[in-house]
């Protein structure tokens, strides 16, 4: 389960995935709720919780919530762009029962990644962070966030996972819902450094293997299949807003007509089996061709139902990054002739930070 706790957030990336229209702060769900949620979550036979956001520091109830996770049996992670998060305070979610953490970087280079976090000293602050959550003996995941303007130092943010003291590193491609959809044409790379990226990473797979578990995938435009929506839509994961609507993916919300129930309003359980959002793409009755008769229809569920309604404006319709959707060449459109356009931020306090031009791409 990913537990959004607020969509409050002290960098402005622009690739985060998170809806156009946030959750204000006075609609977050306060701390007692949170806690009847997690409960009704072990009771599903959930395994773990991602404590997400959003920055989750901004909760001043942060520990109360992690230990109220934890009390219910849940494996929680919590995810964090490292600031808001003091050393004192990560004692105190170690002592709650914390189990894990995992930290995305921009870049490997400080004056890039604070450029892309439009946050003036977020590098030294995750990197002042991890060295505080080894020393605790947490275990960490560095999230390796790839797009064009960092593509190329795939393997020097590998490496600096490793000197950080990560056990694993995620390399996660944007993905193009919420704002980083808004951002898509400054941010996807070409299909040159797509394939580099890909050689890359199963080099630094053999290089590293025993030392950092590398996971990554091929990114969503140039994929010849689409990936399973979240092990398929209503099957295995679910996702509670800071408000407190349940959507069975992060970006659900971006499908207009979806029904989602609330948990003000239903139990866990009720929504899971009954919500019209998570009952709206289950099974295979709602497919069209060529998903409908494909033999891969119950590996990878037709694909991203989000990415089909962004593209093709039909979340119905085949995802169109797969090479048999009607609508694949607009796919393949999208990922020709890119030119380098300004991020378009969140809105953050923080100045902005001056990037060398060679770092823009």
């Amino acid at each position: 389960m990913l537990a959004e706790l607020t969509h409050r957030c002290p960098l402005g990336c622009p690739y985060c995935s998170n809806p156009l229209a946030l959750d204000p702060r006075e609609s977050e769900l306060d701390t007692r709720t949170w806690a009847r949620i997690f409960r009704e979550a072990a009771a599903l036979n959930v395994l773990q919780v991602h404590l997400s956001g959003g920055e989750p520091g901004a909760r001043r109830d942060l520990v109360e919530i992690t230990a109220a996770a934890h009390s219910s049996g849940l494996y929680t992670n919590l995810i964090t762009s490292a600031i808001g998060i003091t050393p004192a305070t990560l004692a105190r979610l170690a002592d709650a029962g914390l189990d894990h953490v995992q930290i995305s970087i921009q870049d490997s280079e400080p004056v890039s990644a604070d450029h892309i976090a439009g946050y003036q000293g977020a590098f030294a602050r995750k990197k002042e962070l991890a060295a505080e959550v080894v020393r605790l003996k947490i275990p960490l995941t560095v999230n390796v966030v790839v797009h064009r303007a960092n593509v190329e130092r795939i393997g020097a943010m590998v490496e600096m996972a490793i000197r950080h003291g990560a056990s694993r590193v995620e390399i996660a491609h944007v993905q193009y819902y919420g704002w980083a959809l808004h951002n898509r044409e400054a941010l996807l790379p070409t299909a040159e450094q797509t394939a580099r990226a890909l050689q890359v990473v199963e080099e630094l797979r053999r290089q590293h293997r025993g030392a950092i578990v590398i996971d990554a995938v091929v990114p969503d435009y140039y994929a010849h299949f689409p990936k399973p929506c979240v092990g398929g839509w209503g099957r295995r994961s679910l996702n509670v807003t800071p408000a407190g609507k349940v959507l069975p993916c992060h970006a659900a919300e971006s499908i207009p007509g979806l029904e989602f129930w609330s948990v003000r309003d239903h139990s866990l359980a009720d929504i899971w089996a009954n919500s019209p959002a998570f009952n709206a793409f289950r099974g295979t009755a709602w497919m069209k061709e060529p998903c409908r008769s494909c033999a891969r229809r119950d590996i990878d569920f037709g694909g991203c139902r989000c990415q089909a309604f962004a593209i093709t404006g039909d979340a119905r319709a085949a995802d169109p990054v797969c090479h048999l959707s009607p609508h694949h060449d607009e796919v393949v459109a999208l990922t020709t002739g890119q030119r380098d356009v300004p991020y378009s931020y969140r809105v953050n306090r923080k100045s902005r930070v001056k990037v060398p031009e060679s770092h823009m791409r």
